[in-house]
């Protein structure tokens, strides 16, 4: 059997600092908001090349407490609209509107499954007041023309970034670093993943990570001193600790995936089978390597059949959820065909030559 994601395999490679660190965290009985939560919120920030980094409980809400942030700051304020892409995980949803903000879904592009610029313009209102690109599967959104976008019509840049950790832009920036703030998810399948939840916010602006601190624990400032009506999202002491450890690999670890991308992409020839879109660069870091197929059940069974695992990310678009009424209205047609059809097939960096050889040779015979 060919896993779609071996986590256990992943995180057997740590596995002796994982035990060397954890009697550590356990001797220092300091478990809330300690020393690896500090070295890795700096750390992640050198990495990511911004001022901050806060580490939050998970992606979500590391995307509301920016969100919340900006209120509290008076830059946003309950009913603002804010564009998000209408094939993005729910989670993108969810956060707008726990924050009491308005989601306006703007239709995908079909050869990035990322935001169509020109859907983006055209659902610009008076009260728009924010963007959130979704960095999906791992490939940058097109951050260059939505900041030209949003510096026209004065709009923030929040970037989801839940499945981008190290993806780059051509000038050598990092996803984290290319909007107003971004929210990231250490959720254990993520290419810089946890043992648990946990997850972050990157900003450059002061003013936003203070009171973001202050938002991820009750409102503090310091103990038992509430100035904002605040939240309990606190990144784990103990997933920080795990982060540090795995995060000086993850750059390997994502030229890996590119490698077996490449191969993938090259290697896979199957006029049944629409293949990612890619330019070759560092804008990607495959968290997901995701295919398209018009009969996606058959062809989900025959992989099975040959012993190989694959998921679909997504099966329901956001606009159809029963979650969601107030979209069930609306059409999408590219995010409809994106739902319908995508299959993700298995990639990680320890996936061995003999498996994705395995994985070829089974789609190029479907």
């Amino acid at each position: 059997m060919i896993p779609f994601l071996d986590l256990h395999k992943i995180n057997t490679r740590f596995e002796a600092e994982f035990q060397l660190r954890f009697k550590a965290f356990l001797d220092s009985g300091y478990y809330i908001l300690g020393n690896n939560v500090k070295a890795f919120e700096n750390s992640f920030a050198e990495y990511c090349g911004t001022k901050h980094c806060i580490g939050v409980a998970n992606g979500l809400e590391a995307l509301r407490l920016i969100l919340e942030g900006y209120k509290e700051l008076g830059k946003l304020q309950e009913g603002d609209e804010v564009l998000v892409a209408s094939n993005t995980y729910i989670a993108t949803i969810l956060a707008i509107k726990q924050a009491g903000m308005t989601p306006v879904l703007v239709e995908a592009e079909m050869e990035t499954f990322n935001f169509n610029i020109e859907a983006i313009q055209e659902a610009i209102s008076e009260t728009t007041k924010a963007i959130m690109p979704v960095h999906l599967y791992g490939q940058l959104a097109p951050m260059t023309d939505i900041s030209k976008v949003a510096k026209k019509n004065n709009l923030i840049v929040i970037e989801d970034a839940a499945q981008a950790h190290g993806a780059k832009n051509s000038n050598g920036k990092l996803a984290g670093n290319l909007g107003d703030a971004a929210g990231f998810s250490f959720y254990p399948t993520k290419n810089l993943g946890a043992l648990g939840d946990g997850g972050a916010v990157t900003t450059n602006n002061d003013e936003l990570a203070s009171v973001i601190r202050k938002l991820r624990n009750y409102g503090a400032s310091s103990k038992y001193v509430n100035e904002l009506t605040g939240f309990n999202s606190r990144l784990d002491e103990l997933q920080a600790t795990f982060l540090n450890i795995k995060l000086p690999k993850l750059d390997a670890d994502n030229e890996h995936r590119r490698g077996l991308a490449r191969k993938y992409i090259s290697e896979i020839n199957n006029k049944k089978i629409t293949l990612p879109t890619w330019d070759d660069s560092d804008n990607h870091i495959f968290h997901l390597f995701v295919v398209r197929v018009k009969d996606r059940t058959d062809f989900i069974e025959y992989l099975k059949e040959n012993q190989i695992g694959t998921l679909i990310h997504y099966p329901i678009p956001p606009h159809q959820q029963e979650a969601l009424p107030e979209f069930n209205d609306l059409s999408f047609p590219i995010t409809e065909q994106i739902h319908n059809e995508v299959v993700s097939i298995p990639i990680s960096p320890v996936m061995s030559d003999e498996e994705v050889d395995g994985v070829i040779l089974s789609i190029n015979n479907y």
